[in-house]
């Protein structure tokens, strides 16, 4: 009489191996997963109540009453927001703001990577005295940012009569020396065969910046220009300090400006739809370059 095979140990104890670690991966897909999604509705939330707030009218925030639903004030309170400006005291319209905003990030994140670009490429591939103690000096000035030489710089640029400019407002923020250290880290990887075979060819300094450097630095400058533009755009003290013109004024300036004293002195739906607004263009930047981001601060083969 045949009797049933029975199933070796081993076996089993493979499957109910396997079977637990298959519970662990998934327990701590889970909790990672879990955590993502809570940190997400952190960040969001406060972003989807800025959102919904710059969709009901004064009273109904006033009131503190705010659903979690759009409400049927949208187009009202952006178009007041966009021709004359939010808060009670209906300050320089966001469209101005923006322009201005926009207009100064630009430039400073454009200077900055061209300064940057310069100076680091000058240390790289010259040999003059003095060439790592410039660099030094440039790398120094990390511990010293606009907030902590505020005093003096404001000083220089009052004696230079470059209030209220376009000039007072973005020179004293174009020297990045953050930039200038991620370009020669970067330049130092280019092979000096490259150096040799364009001089070879007679291409000057000039050509090979062009034809060599500049190409293969497109997705570092990309990548540095995301950054670069959102810190200008972010800026505030020194275009509070510098700037008194209304014309001039930039969103994040124009925004501290619109919050009265009281609550009750705020038009919080128009506040919060230029709030809004001003969240469009970084946003924007960092969604259109997010390719060329990525890339740049990833990629490693030159």
């Amino acid at each position: 009489m045949e009797g049933s095979l029975a199933t070796p140990a081993p076996v089993l104890q493979d499957d109910a191996l396997l079977r637990a670690t298959r519970r662990r991966k998934l327990v701590s897909r889970i909790i990672a997963h879990g955590a993502l999604i809570l940190g997400v509705l952190i960040v969001a939330f406060p972003i989807w109540m800025t959102l919904v707030g710059s969709t009901h009218d004064a009273a109904t925030i006033g009131r503190g009453d705010v659903p979690l639903l759009p409400g049927a004030h949208a187009v009202e309170n952006y178009t007041t927001a966009w021709n004359e400006g939010g808060g009670r005291t209906r300050t320089t319209p966001a469209q101005v703001m923006l322009l201005n905003s926009l207009l100064m990030a630009v430039l400073i994140a454009v200077g900055k990577i061209l300064i940057s670009i310069l100076s680091a490429y000058a240390v790289v591939f010259f040999r003059f005295p003095g060439r790592m103690a410039a660099f030094w000096a440039i790398f120094i000035t990390l511990m010293l940012p606009v907030e902590v030489r505020i005093i003096p710089t404001f000083q220089v640029i009052v004696d230079l009569n470059l209030g209220n400019t376009w000039t007072g407002l973005i020179v004293p923020l174009i020297a990045s020396a953050t930039a200038t250290l991620l370009f020669r880290q970067f330049f130092l990887t280019i092979p000096d065969e490259f150096v040799e075979a364009a001089k070879m060819d007679g291409a000057g300094p000039l050509r090979f910046l062009k034809d060599v450097v500049l190409p293969l630095s497109l997705t570092n400058i990309a990548a540095l220009f995301v950054i670069l533009f959102i810190y200008g755009w972010n800026q505030y003290l020194w275009p509070l300090l510098i700037i008194n013109d209304r014309s001039m004024e930039t969103i994040v300036v124009g925004l501290s400006k619109m919050i009265g004293r009281g609550d009750s002195q705020n038009d919080w739906n128009t506040i919060m739809a230029t709030a809004v607004l001003a969240l469009l263009p970084p946003v924007l930047v960092v969604a259109l370059m997010q390719r060329w981001f990525v890339r740049g601060l990833t990629e490693t083969e030159k």
